[in-house]
């Protein structure tokens, strides 16, 4: 492991540690849910050199070891929906697991292909898609994208959608910075 010092690598790579709104990829395989869709978002944020290009690697940093004030939304969020019969969290993966399907986090893979990696869920009251891509930019850099789609079905999805979407983001941009800084720190040199 590296630890990083106040001089050097941390410098090189600030520029690296902001997660950016983009536009959705065409190339995903989650392109065609992008019609209609009530929430349709993607972040990016460059990787640091010597950082895994597998997506499933790079969702596992990013999502089974969450900061302690996401583990406390998490839990206000499956504390509320509870109340109206939403999935918990842990029911959603303990779910797909019964299925047999490979979790990360709480999010049940649904597909992995080169350079991506679909997680997700179906619910009575929305459907949900988080792909992680690994590509490289106009500029040649290498960069971590996440693509959320999500199709409310009622009510219930919208208002709950409504609710979360603002924390989402958040959310989101905290969990690339982070796994940008946990990489440039465990990365070999």
């Amino acid at each position: 492991m590296r630890v990083l010092a106040a001089e050097g690598p941390v410098e090189e790579t600030c520029g690296m540690l902001e997660p950016h709104a983009v536009p959705v990829p065409s190339d995903s395989v989650l392109a065609p849910l992008y019609v209609g869709a009530d929430l349709l978002d993607a972040f990016a944020i460059h990787l640091p050199a010597g950082a895994s290009d597998d997506p499933e690697v790079l969702s596992r940093v990013a999502f089974e070891r969450q900061a302690a004030w996401i583990h406390t939304l998490t839990w206000v969020r499956d504390t509320v929906m509870a109340t109206v019969g939403v999935k918990s969290s842990r029911e959603i993966g303990a779910a797909a697991a019964t299925r047999g399907l490979q979790v990360i986090g709480y999010f049940p893979v649904l597909s992995k292909r080169a350079g991506e990696m679909v997680m997700g869920g179906d619910d009575r009251h929305l459907d949900f898609r988080v792909s992680v891509l690994v590509r490289t930019d106009a500029q040649g850099r290498r960069e971590l994208v996440v693509v959320t789609v999500v199709h409310c079905h009622n009510w219930l999805g919208r208002t709950y959608l409504a609710v979360i979407a603002p924390f989402h983001r958040t959310i989101l941009r905290a969990n690339l910075e982070r796994t940008v800084r946990m990489l440039v720190t465990h990365t070999p040199r």
